[in-house]
């Protein structure tokens, strides 16, 4: 398993959420982390997933 990162922010720049999790691989990760901003209402707030290595899985501006 891999840990990646969610981190949700508000447009003044404060974060609304920052969570590390884990998935098998990059699929995985890209879906929890739909759910998991979908759970909290977050899919239309500015947010990211990335990778362990630093990929972009998710990102809304």
């Amino acid at each position: 398993m891999k840990t990646y990162k969610l981190t949700v922010f508000e447009p003044n720049g404060e974060k609304l959420v920052d969570e590390a999790f884990e998935a098998k691989d990059d699929i995985e990760a890209k879906q929890l982390g739909e759910k998991m901003l979908s759970e909290k209402g977050a899919l239309e707030k500015t947010h990211r997933c990335t990778s362990p290595s630093g990929k972009l899985l998710l990102f809304h501006p």
